[in-house]
C-alpha cells in the first residue's frame, strides 16, 4: 500500500510540459522586418500572453496544448525582449529585426569559415559583426511526416568566438549586405554535405518521380532505418577490425616507431598515387620520411599533408599528431615541441584506402614548419603496403534519401518570412543531370508557395570548375548540370551565380568563398534591394554566321567584353558531323568571332563546356559569362 501511495506522490510531482516557443525564436534571433511573425509553441496552460519590450502584443487560448500569436510587422532594429507568459514565463532576449535569408544545399554551402581561415586570416581573427547572425539547422531527416520545429540550434553572431563555425559563403554574402544596407542580417542555414536535390523536395512535388518517392517511403518505417544501420555498421566494423588485424605495420614494432628499418621500402614521389594499383586498392599502406631539424623550435609546428585519399593517421617520432577519416578535408596537424628533436625526425603516415585509387592530391601544401620557416615534404618518401583486402562494404546514406531533409530541415522554417533563398547544390546530381532543371524549378515554385511569397528571390550558385582539364573538347555531365542550373533561371526573380572561373581542379570544395558571397550579394542588391547594380555576366543574345565565321553577340556587356586568359580552348564549334573542335576566338566590342579552317558550315557552338573548362570571358563589371551550348540557325 505504501508503494502505491509513493507512486502517486511521485506522479503528482512530475513536471508538466514546459512553455515552449519555436526554436527560431530564441536568444539572438534575427526576424524578418516589415512582415508579421507567427509566434507558436506549446503549453498546458489555458492561455498565453506576449509582450515585446513591455508592450502588450496579445493573448491567445491554447488549442490542444498548441498556442499561436502573431507579432505585428516591425521596422529594422533592436535589441528587443520578448516575454511569453502562461503557466510559467519564457523570455527571449537580444532579438533584432532585419533581413533573413535561407541558405541551403550541400557541403559548399555548409563549409565553415574555419576551412577558409588560411586564405582569409583577418576575416576570421578580426570578425566583429554582432548584427550578422546565423542559425545552423541541425542535420536531421524524417520520411513519415513534416516537422514543425527544430530539436536544437541557436543563433550565433559573426564575432571572434563564433565566426569559425559559420558558413563561409553565407558570411561573405551577409557581410556585404550588412555593410551596404545597414540592417541586421539573419541566416537560416539548412544545408548538408553530399545531399542530392531530391532530399530537399517534398513528397507531393515528386509525383513524376515514383522511384524517388519509393526510396523515401521505404525509410518512413523506423524499423527499416534501424535494420539498415545495424547491418551496415556491423559490416563496416568487421571490415575495419579485420583490416586492423591484417595490418603488418601494427604488428611487432609498429611502423610509426622512429627506429624501424625502412631501407628496403619502395620509393614514392609525393604528391602522387600508390604505384601499381591502377585498377584500385583497398587496404593499408604506410609512408615514412626523415626530416632534419638543425634546432628545436620554440613553438609547435604545423604538419601540412595536402589532401589524402582516403583516411590517414600521422605520427612524428612515434607521437600521433592527427588523423582524418575521409578524403576531402585538408590535412593540417599541430606538432608539439615535445614530439620533435634536434637532428633526424621521422614522419610516418598510415593511409587507409576504401577502394579505388589512393594517394596524395597534387597542387596542395606539403610541409613541416610555421610562418617563419618551412621544410618541404614534396619529393621522395618510403612506402610499403601493409594489408590488402576487398573494398569497404557499401553504406546507405539514409539522410540523403528523397524528402527526408525537406521534412526535417526546411519545413520547420517555412512559417517565417524571409528575404530570399541561396541555393548551392548540384555536385551530387552531376552524374545524372537530365532532370535537374525540372526538379529545381519545381522545388523553387513549391518553396515559394509554402512561404506564401510568390516572388521570393532565389539565388542559384552554379557548379564551379573541377577535375582535370581536357586537351580536346569532350562531353561533360558537369557542364550539362551547369546548363540545367542556367535554364532554371527561366523562373522570375531568380539569379544564376556563375563560379566556373573560381574553382580548383583538385578540390570539390574550393576555398574562394569570398567571391561567391560577393556575387551572391550583387544579385541580392538587385533582386531584393532594387539597387541599379550589374549582377550578371555576359549572356548570348544572338548567333549568326557570316563567311563561315560564327558571330556571337552578348548582352550585359556594356563597354565591351574582355578576356583575362587566352580563349584558345574556351569556344568549340561543330559541323554537320557533330564533332567539336576548338575555335579561334576574337573579341570585337560585345561580340566574339569564331572560326575554324575545317568547319565551313558550323552547326553548334559551346563555351566553357567541360568539367574544368577554360572560362575567361567577362564583361567590364568583372563578371564571367556562364557556360552555354547553342545551335546555330543559318
Amino acid at each position: 500500500m505504501r508503494y502505491g501511495l509513493l507512486f502517486l506522490a511521485l506522479l503528482y510531482c512530475l513536471p508538466t510540459q514546459a512553455l515552449t516557443i519555436h526554436r527560431l525564436i530564441s536568444d539572438g534571433a534575427v526576424l524578418q522586418r516589415h512582415h508579421s511573425i507567427p509566434l507558436t509553441g506549446t503549453t498546458e496552460a489555458p492561455n498565453v500572453k506576449v509582450w515585446l519590450n513591455n508592450e502588450f502584443i496579445g493573448e491567445a487560448s491554447a488549442d490542444n496544448q498548441q498556442w499561436r500569436i502573431t507579432l505585428p510587422a516591425q521596422q529594422a532594429g533592436g535589441p528587443y525582449t520578448l516575454k511569453v507568459e502562461a503557466e510559467d514565463t519564457l523570455v527571449v532576449e537580444d532579438l533584432y529585426f532585419g533581413d533573413v535569408f535561407l541558405t541551403s544545399g550541400q557541403s559548399n554551402m555548409e563549409l565553415t569559415m574555419a576551412r577558409v581561415k588560411e586564405a582569409y586570416p583577418d576575416d576570421v581573427e578580426f570578425a566583429n559583426y554582432p548584427l550578422i547572425r546565423e542559425f545552423a539547422v541541425p542535420d536531421e531527416y524524417r520520411f513519415d511526416d513534416e516537422n514543425h520545429n527544430y530539436s536544437s540550434g541557436q543563433w550565433l553572431a559573426a564575432t571572434p568566438s563564433h565566426i569559425a563555425n559559420l558558413s563561409a559563403v553565407a558570411h561573405y554574402f551577409a557581410r556585404e549586405l550588412y555593410l551596404s544596407e545597414g540592417v541586421p542580417i539573419g541566416i537560416i542555414n539548412a544545408s548538408l554535405g553530399g545531399s542530392p536535390i531530391e532530399a530537399w523536395m517534398a513528397k507531393e512535388i515528386l509525383a513524376n518521380y515514383p522511384d524517388d518517392i519509393a526510396a523515401g517511403d521505404y525509410f518512413a518505417n523506423p524499423q527499416h532505418i534501424q535494420d539498415t544501420q545495424q547491418s551496415e555498421q556491423a559490416a563496416q566494423q568487421a571490415w575495419y577490425q579485420a583490416l586492423h588485424a591484417q595490418d603488418k605495420g601494427l604488428k611487432g614494432t609498429p611502423w610509426f616507431t622512429p627506429d624501424v628499418d625502412d631501407t628496403d621500402w619502395q620509393t614514392l614521389a609525393i604528391p602522387g598515387n600508390l604505384p601499381g594499383y591502377n585498377e584500385g586498392f583497398a587496404g593499408v599502406w604506410w609512408l615514412r620520411k626523415h626530416v632534419f631539424l638543425a634546432e628545436l623550435p620554440k613553438t609547435p609546428l604545423t604538419l601540412r599533408l595536402g589532401r589524402i585519399v582516403d583516411a590517414d593517421e600521422a605520427y612524428v617520432n612515434g607521437h600521433k599528431v592527427g588523423n582524418t577519416t575521409y578524403q576531402y578535408p585538408p590535412r593540417s596537424y599541430r606538432v608539439p615541441v615535445s614530439a620533435l628533436k634536434k637532428g633526424d625526425n621521422v614522419i610516418a603516415l598510415r593511409v587507409t584506402s576504401n577502394g579505388g585509387s589512393t594517394g596524395f592530391v597534387p597542387d596542395k601544401r606539403y610541409y613541416l614548419g610555421n610562418d617563419n620557416a618551412r621544410i618541404s615534404l614534396v619529393g621522395e618518401w618510403q612506402y610499403k603496403v601493409a594489408a590488402k583486402t576487398e573494398n569497404t562494404p557499401s553504406t546507405t546514406f539514409i539522410r540523403w534519401k528523397p524528402m527526408g531533409l525537406f521534412n526535417a530541415m526546411i519545413a520547420p522554417a517555412s512559417q517565417f518570412p524571409i528575404s530570399g533563398v541561396l541555393w548551392y547544390q548540384g555536385e551530387s546530381n552531376a552524374s545524372r543531370p537530365a532532370d535537374y532543371r525540372d526538379k529545381l524549378t519545381t522545388m523553387m515554385s513549391h518553396w515559394r508557395a509554402l512561404w506564401q511569397q510568390p516572388a521570393l528571390p532565389f539565388f542559384i550558385v552554379q557548379l564551379t570548375n573541377f577535375m582535370q582539364r581536357r586537351d580536346e573538347p569532350a562531353e561533360s555531365s558537369w557542364a550539362q548540370l551547369r546548363d540545367q542550373q542556367y535554364k532554371s533561371t527561366e523562373l522570375p526573380n531568380t539569379a544564376l551565380i556563375v563560379t566556373v572561373d573560381i574553382g580548383e581542379w583538385n578540390d570539390i570544395h574550393p576555398v574562394n568563398k569570398k567571391e561567391v558571397g560577393h556575387r551572391l550579394a550583387l544579385a541580392a542588391k538587385q533582386l531584393v534591394y532594387h539597387q541599379p547594380v550589374t549582377y550578371k555576366g555576359p549572356e548570348v543574345s544572338s548567333i549568326s554566321v557570316e563567311d563561315q565565321r560564327v558571330i556571337i553577340t552578348f548582352g550585359n556587356a556594356e563597354g565591351g567584353l574582355h578576356a583575362n586568359t587566352s580563349l584558345r580552348e574556351s569556344f568549340a564549334i561543330a559541323g554537320q558531323d557533330g564533332k567539336y573542335v576548338w575555335a579561334n576566338a576574337q573579341i570585337n566590342g560585345n561580340q566574339v568571332m569564331l572560326q575554324h579552317p575545317d568547319i565551313t558550315q558550323p552547326v553548334n557552338v559551346r563555351y566553357a563546356w567541360g568539367d574544368n573548362p577554360a572560362a575567361g570571358l567577362y564583361n567590364r563589371a568583372g563578371l564571367p559569362a556562364p557556360p552555354f551550348e547553342h545551335a546555330i540557325h543559318q
